[in-house]
């Protein structure tokens, strides 16, 4: 039987990926990948230091995870990794057409 899967993608601010994850794993989430990021998208947001410009770091956390557990995971990582606050983060999902190498 196919299952349907989503991949939960939440961009934060540098330093808060455990939290995320922690959230996710209360919520069902067997685990996630995180990458490092630098944001680009409000020229307010950038900080100059000896001439140079520093862009925020962030970090994308990536949890794949079964269609009927993505509200709750999601909702989790919203209330107890601080997403509800305005300007902390982007949490949003893509549909998954086919895995392999899992087995949830």
């Amino acid at each position: 039987m196919d299952k349907n899967y989503e991949l939960i993608v939440a961009i934060v601010n540098h330093g808060f990926e455990e939290e995320v994850m922690s959230a996710a794993r209360a919520a069902g989430a067997r685990g996630g990948t995180v990458f490092n990021a630098r944001g680009t998208a409000n020229a307010d947001d950038e900080v100059k230091f000896l001439g140079i410009s520093l862009h925020p770091h962030k970090e994308i956390v990536f949890i794949l995870a079964q269609s009927d557990t993505k509200k709750d995971i999601m909702t989790a990582i919203k209330d107890r990794a601080g997403l509800a606050t305005p300007g902390s983060g982007i949490l949003f999902t893509l549909p998954v057409e086919s895995v392999m190498g899992i087995d949830f």
